[in-house]
């Protein structure tokens, strides 16, 4: 039968439950045990589809189709776990079904209720996903705060669970922030106090605590938690603010946590010192030989959440060339109002990411312009496929008013336009093409060298598509489609001739990399812009 962990958070939001329990992931399988991880979201929107980015950040997209929270993108990144969307459990979903079974007549006639309908209803989505993945612990994250109204239906059904399924399967761990007043030169626990004291009201005593700080926990400090909080001292887990998220699978470890929950379950398993992990990715880090700069240019760049995979895939790329990345974020409004040479001419690379909408569109344009008239590195993610199209379109081919029916519907060229299976779709929601797609991929081209096969799967989010009757034209005047759907003739990975490194994709990438697997396309990207940086150094 498989364990339970349930993650909470306290004191404050963001204090990184994603990352914790994607580094616990981490050290369990070290320990030859097979992980999956949940997401509980207390909105009452059903998926995070329809949300701004700079409400919510990432939308992250699983081999299933499911805009899912931008934590299961950590899952996945940190672990072998495959997610799908059964691993993303939102209040509206949980609403929704419970209230689509009250008018079927399922419950037979009773009052629904929060106590038991909407609690039975979450606790039967863990046990779906244990039951689907097969694994050995499942690891639940509860969203938001402690205290928080939204997700205390959550909390209740996480506090039955033990009593479900037995004390020695079901663990919990709270993750707290143990802030440091810097005028008096202390750090003060109160707020861990009061944050597990509220947890316990719930009913939920935690087993481990988990505690955020900037300064290095004291053996009297974690005596007085462990007091106060009803915790043994050893489950006091310190955890200090770290130069990179991939260290902390490692400090983890070095406390003994992946020993303690193992104990709790009485599991008996391998031992494990990370030592591949700590060699061939955090020492690739903290100390690369090379440096290279990227511009990210895109529309959401106030919110570090907002490209999230981008970042990390870069990183990933860079662990593989013994690079350091450094993002250089630009507003692509900035650019629309100024000249390109100020802000580009510096770099490495520049990047294009997705997006939806027309502000800050003709910025991009001028970026890709900018790259392909000079030679840089350039790599396009979905939108910027699209965007790269239109300004090839509008200038080696001479359609000056090229555009995507996105922006113009009636555009003289509309060389990007809405695919024909969304002309009828209404709804926002979850319509897209969504999920992961078969590639075929050209031999003796770009793509084929990054992937180095002929049949690629990527995930994808859009509606809009490269308009085939466009597609003579643009290659004979050197653009290569070197990548297309084949069920439905679509391009999927378009490339310039005479270019050291331009490759634009219609998919998304960034979703399928990992810090020891980086991604083809970004692994190349880096080792273009290294290549260059290395010319502008001589």
């Amino acid at each position: 039968m498989a364990k339970f962990i349930f993650v909470s958070g306290g004191v404050i939001s963001s204090l990184g439950k994603g990352i914790a329990c994607a580094s616990i992931g981490r050290i369990l399988e070290s320990r030859g045990l097979s992980v999956t991880l949940m997401k509980f979201d207390p909105y009452i929107n059903v998926d995070p589809g329809t949300m701004n980015p700079y409400q919510h950040g990432e939308v992250y997209v699983t081999d299933d189709g499911a805009e899912t929270d931008l934590d299961l993108g950590h899952y996945e990144r940190f672990t072998h776990a495959r997610t799908t969307r059964f691993n993303n459990v939102t209040s509206g979903q949980v609403y929704n079904s419970v209230i689509a079974k009250e008018r079927r007549g399922d419950y037979l006639g009773k009052t629904i209720q929060v106590i038991p309908h909407i609690t039975n209803e979450i606790k039967d989505r863990v046990k779906k996903v244990a039951e689907v993945s097969g694994a050995d612990i499942v690891i639940v994250e509860i969203g938001g705060t402690v205290g928080d109204i939204e997700s205390l239906p959550f909390l209740e059904a996480a506090r039955q669970f033990r009593l479900d399924m037995g004390f020695d399967n079901v663990l919990y761990i709270h993750l707290t922030l143990i802030p440091y007043v810097k005028s008096a030169d202390e750090l003060k626990t109160k707020p861990s106090q009061h944050s597990v004291g509220t947890l316990r009201e719930i009913g939920i005593q935690p087993d481990i605590l988990i505690c955020r700080t900037e300064k290095p926990l004291s053996s009297e400090i974690k005596e007085k938690i462990s007091l106060f909080c009803n915790i043994k001292k050893e489950a006091v887990i310190q955890a200090l603010d770290a130069t990179t998220i991939y260290q902390i699978p490692i400090d983890f470890k070095n406390q003994i946590l992946d020993e303690i929950i193992v104990s709790h379950f009485h599991l008996i398993c391998k031992y494990s010192e990370l030592g591949d992990w700590e060699k061939s990715v955090v020492e690739k880090v903290l100390s690369p030989k090379n440096k290279v700069s990227i511009a990210l240019v895109g529309k959401y760049i106030t919110l570090q959440d907002a490209y999230k995979s981008i970042y990390e895939s870069l990183i990933h790329a860079g662990i593989y060339n013994d690079t350091k990345v450094e993002i250089n974020r630009v507003d692509c409004e900035d650019l629309e109002k100024s000249n390109p040479h100020k802000l580009l001419k510096d770099v490495s690379a520049i990047l294009v990411p997705g997006g939806f909408g027309y502000r800050g569109i003709e910025g991009k344009i001028k970026a890709i312009k900018f790259a392909r008239e000079n030679k840089i590195p350039f790599l396009g993610l979905c939108l910027g496929m699209q965007c790269s199209v239109i300004e090839f379109s509008r200038n080696v081919c001479g359609l000056t008013n090229a555009n995507s029916t996105e922006f113009r519907p009636k555009t003289k060229h509309p060389v990007i336009s809405l695919l024909e299976e969304q002309k009828k779709v209404k709804d926002l929601g979850g319509t897209m093409r969504l999920g992961a797609y078969p590639c075929r991929i050209k031999k003796k081209s770009l793509a084929f060298s990054l992937y180095r096969k002929e049949q690629i799967s990527e995930r994808h989010r859009h509606r809009y598509e490269f308009n085939n009757k466009y597609r003579k034209l643009l290659e004979h005047k050197g653009m290569v489609f070197s990548g297309i759907y084949p069920k439905a003739n679509l391009v999927e990975i378009i490339e310039l001739k005479d270019h050291p490194y331009f490759i634009a994709v219609q998919f998304h990438p960034e979703f399928k990399s990992k810090p020891d697997q980086p991604h083809p396309l970004f692994r190349g990207f880096i080792k273009a812009a290294l290549e260059r940086q290395n010319k502008l150094s001589l």
